[in-house]
């Protein structure tokens, strides 16, 4: 086990599904605390840590838009519902007493600070959880792919993606029981193989800025921390 972990600043994207525990919809608080508790441990290795987390435990554009909807209100609305979790995630590390900032692309100063790349890595600089909310601030944008430019804006040297299942599988091992995990992908390779680990904006964005994606179960307590020293299940994305 490496003395110290391999990387100085990183970016946690988590979905928001991950936020609704056993629910149907909506924010299980123990499961943001343990998310939290996750990150503080991050934290104690003396690991910058930047997030991103969907809005879909709440809302999603794409649902308007499959109705005969508008998809940029229905976008907008699910940039709302990222606020919503990143306040959440806050809450919870503030209550375990890791300072953390929500920094939303949509201004909303009654709730949050805007986003800018200068405040945003000044914050991290002085040890502060930075939780990105409201995606890009663009309609058709999705968070993977505002995780991504979040990444490449802080310089995060790792892009972590907490998904249900401990790394990237040749099919879907809850189906398919003779599936394998990979241990090593490029990012070209996801892109040619149509892997479904993140949008193609968001592979093709990493791959440019040579932003390694870690993908890991963001179910397992501990499993970010256990990664970051070097233990731990799951598929590094990341070219030679």
């Amino acid at each position: 086990m490496p003395a110290q972990p391999p990387y100085r600043r990183v970016l946690l994207k988590a979905s928001g599904e991950a936020l609704m525990g056993e629910q149907g919809f909506g924010i299980d608080v123990s499961v943001v605390d343990r998310i939290a508790s996750d990150i503080a441990e991050a934290r104690s290795l003396g690991v910058e840590v930047g997030v991103v987390i969907g809005g879909g435990n709440i809302f999603r554009g794409v649902a308007v838009a499959s109705k005969g909807g508008d998809r940029v209100t229905g976008d907008h609305m699910g940039m709302l519902a990222t606020v919503i979790n990143s306040l959440a995630l806050r809450t919870s590390l503030i209550k375990i007493g890791v300072d953390a900032v929500v920094l939303s692309a949509i201004a909303m100063p009654e709730l949050c600070e805007s986003f800018s790349q200068r405040q945003a890595t000044q914050y991290m600089d002085a040890g502060k959880v930075v939780i990105f909310a409201g995606g890009t601030g663009n309609p058709f944008f999705t968070t993977d792919s505002a995780a991504a430019l979040r990444a490449a804006e802080i310089g995060a040297d790792a892009l972590f993606k907490g998904t249900q299942v401990d790394g990237v599988y040749t099919a879907d091992p809850k189906k398919d029981p003779t599936a394998t995990r990979y241990e090593h992908l490029s990012h070209l390779e996801v892109l040619q193989k149509g892997l479904a680990i993140m949008d193609t904006a968001a592979i093709a964005l990493a791959r440019e800025n040579n932003i390694p994606i870690i993908v890991y179960s963001i179910h397992e307590k501990g499993g970010f921390g256990d990664i970051l020293k070097g233990e731990g299940r799951c598929t590094i994305v990341a070219d030679a």
